[in-house]
């Protein structure tokens, strides 16, 4: 899996860094989604799974690998 975020299109709502603050963060300077790891491993994917849909803009898009 690897994970996209589309940061303009970013709200800060923050929904992404609660449920997997592995993964993302919010800046300190406008409250907008911050990519930790693109490249989740297998036991953080899921989390990026929930991050993305619970997401109010639709900003983080996942890759899921075809292997």
């Amino acid at each position: 899996m690897k994970i996209e975020v589309a940061r303009d299109r970013c709200r800060g709502a923050g929904q992404c860094a609660l449920n997997a603050p592995e993964l993302f963060d919010q800046s300190d300077d406008d409250g907008t989604v911050v990519l930790l790891n693109s490249q989740p491993p297998t036991e953080l994917q899921d989390s990026a799974r929930v991050a993305a849909a619970l997401c109010p803009n639709a900003v983080i898009r996942l890759v899921e690998d075809d292997s």
